[in-house]
């Protein structure tokens, strides 16, 4: 996403699903934002669907929470807060004694480093909504869909 190239050009490119945290550095995640802006015209969109990071919930000197837990499955997060680095660890257990693990490190970006990114590489913010219903992003909105304009070039 921050190098693929695609034929013509676009009035809509998008990530969703949190898919530009799979970028693990800031840079990366910078050059996705201008490689959307190569493929775009003037005035398209560039559609951004991400979490926000549940950082509230950890406790001063901890590094992990749970984020889900259910018969069967746990979900926790362990944060290096120093890297905006969060590993996802899945525990599955089934009738058996073992447990099957799997893990996911991505990069969370909060929001108006998101809205930095934009403005680099040729954006602006035109709206943001806590989800796809249009609902209002807040200071507790655990997601966002943010929709950012490409400005014509000078």
């Amino acid at each position: 996403m921050a190098t693929a190239t695609a034929p013509g050009e676009y009035t809509l490119v998008y990530l969703v699903y949190n898919t530009i945290s799979n970028l693990l550095t800031q840079a990366e995640q910078v050059a996705c934002f201008r490689n959307a802006a190569r493929h775009l015209i003037p005035g398209g969109r560039f559609v951004i669907e991400l979490w926000v990071p549940e950082l509230r919930k950890l406790p001063p000197g901890q590094q992990a929470v749970v984020w889900h837990c259910e018969p069967g499955y746990i979900g926790v997060d362990t944060y290096d807060v120093l890297r905006q680095y969060v590993v996802s660890h899945h525990f599955c257990f089934g009738e058996s004694r073992h447990a099957e693990l799997g893990r996911r490190k991505c990069r969370y970006i909060w929001p108006a480093e998101l809205d930095l990114m934009a403005q680099l590489a040729g954006f602006e913010l035109e709206s943001r909504h806590a989800d796809w219903t249009g609902a209002e992003f807040t200071d507790q909105s655990r997601s966002h869909v943010s929709v950012y304009r490409l400005l014509a070039q000078p």
